[in-house]
């Protein structure tokens, strides 16, 4: 067959700096799911774009010959509006776990369509696997009829969606161009849009424990997956968020499960719920629901009715007891003094190394291991006070966590600190 392009051509234009057209950017994205563009060929454009960029037109047109290269769910035929929500991942981020049925309890459908963790930032779906009996895989019927009826489903994503993005993923893994701000914007959004959902809102992450470490990098992503959702008809907004420091007490996946039915019942730490109301009103706002009160909700059981529902529809066992690991080993103050430092990234690692996340995507993970985390920046400790207890079912495991933990931990006799706002700004266009 004959090809309109050579994929040379394509990648020389974006090495000297050249706008690609839109026949271009649709030719190159359908060759290389089908095998047309070789790996390497595309590792080449890869690192063009990472160095040369791209305008905000010719992202939207990737982001929309990705999501051609697979099917488009409609959620059309509802009877509630929807709205998702999107986190670019961080350390105890569990705030999908109590906002999905949160913003349900208010009439909203939430189709979130999760993934697995891979290196210091945890998965959802590991999460809730977590939860005996629990399932990840839905067929599309089975997800809308959830939808109706219980309003909130947190799922893996059907391979039908968006199958260009799975395999330039796995490329941009392993060729250096993880962090080109064109391809995360495209990958994401191409996978939302594809969804089909009405609203969405994004939890851009920045600081030590995430992915964007720097604050103009993160803000100029928000803004560009902002445009993207815009200019393909979703209603998006953004929030950048401060993740210098664990959400929660918990890293883990039991753990975090059960720090977060602590929030459904009206607990839990304050900067989970903090977060997880500031997104629901967001996501209730974008849905039609202004005046909807979602902290009411979480103090009234009606969120908790609707995680209940939820997890038992995929034949979860709510009731169950989560799973704990079998041996723990506790990280003490070595000094009286102020907690100045508790490093994101530093607790992710050890997290990560105690068995609760993967360095590679057939990993098995264990559901106990983790951390939790009993003081916080700013607290005044005294010497022999525990700061974390480390959990895992192998403990061999230990050394190589508290290898992790070195200069993530820092106590200052005569130090203080300030914690700065957890809601960093709002990005909308």
């Amino acid at each position: 067959m004959n090809e309109p392009f050579d994929a040379v051509d394509v990648i020389v234009a974006k090495r000297d700096g050249h706008r690609l057209t839109a026949p271009q950017i649709d030719w190159v994205v359908d060759a290389y799911t089908r095998g047309v563009v070789a790996e390497e060929q595309m590792s080449a454009l890869a690192m063009a774009i990472l160095l040369n960029g791209m305008d905000r037109g010719e992202i939207a047109r990737w982001t929309a010959a990705m999501i051609a290269s697979g099917e488009r769910l409609d959620f059309s035929g509802l009877s509630r509006p929807t709205a998702d929500k999107h986190s670019t991942g961080g350390v105890g981020d569990k705030i999908t776990l109590p906002l999905a049925p949160l913003v349900a309890s208010f009439g909203v459908a939430v189709p979130q369509l999760s993934g697995r963790g891979l290196g210091h930032t945890g998965g959802t779906l590991d999460k809730l696997e977590s939860i005996p009996g629990w399932r990840a895989a839905l067929t599309n019927d089975e997800m809308m009829t959830q939808l109706e009826q219980v309003g909130a489903v947190i799922c893996q994503a059907g391979s039908g969606l968006a199958p260009a993005d799975r395999k330039l993923y796995a490329l941009r893994d392993v060729t250096g161009t993880v962090e080109a701000i064109p391809l995360i914007a495209t990958s994401i959004m191409s996978k939302k849009i594809a969804e089909g959902t009405g609203s969405l809102v994004l939890d851009v992450k920045v600081g030590s424990g995430a992915f964007m470490k720097d604050l103009d990098r993160a803000r100029e992503l928000a803004r560009t997956m902002v445009e993207l959702g815009t200019d393909a008809g979703v209603r998006t907004v953004a929030l950048l968020t401060d993740m210098s420091v664990p959400l929660g007490l918990t890293a883990g996946n039991a753990l975090e499960v059960r720090e977060s039915v602590e929030v459904l019942a009206g607990g839990g730490p304050a900067d989970v719920v903090e977060l997880t109301v500031a997104l629901a009103r967001e996501m209730l706002d974008a849905a039609g629901r202004p005046d909807a009160d979602p902290a009411r909700a979480l103090a009234d059981g009606s969120a908790m009715d609707a995680w209940r529902a939820m997890i038992a529809a995929q034949a979860g066992d709510v009731d169950a007891e989560l799973p704990v690991a079998r041996e723990t080993e506790v990280v003490v103050a070595e000094q009286d003094g102020v907690l100045t430092t508790l490093d994101a990234y530093a607790v992710g690692v050890a997290a990560w190394r105690l068995g609760a996340g993967r360095a590679r995507k057939e990993d098995p993970v264990q559901a106990g291991a983790g951390v939790q985390l009993h003081a916080r920046p700013g607290d005044r400790v005294r010497a022999g006070q525990p700061i974390l207890t480390l959990h895992t079912d192998t403990p061999e495991r230990f050394a190589r966590a508290r290898e992790a933990l070195v200069g993530g931990v820092v106590v200052d006799e005569a130090g203080s600190t300030t914690p700065g706002p957890l809601v960093i700004d709002r990005i909308a266009v």
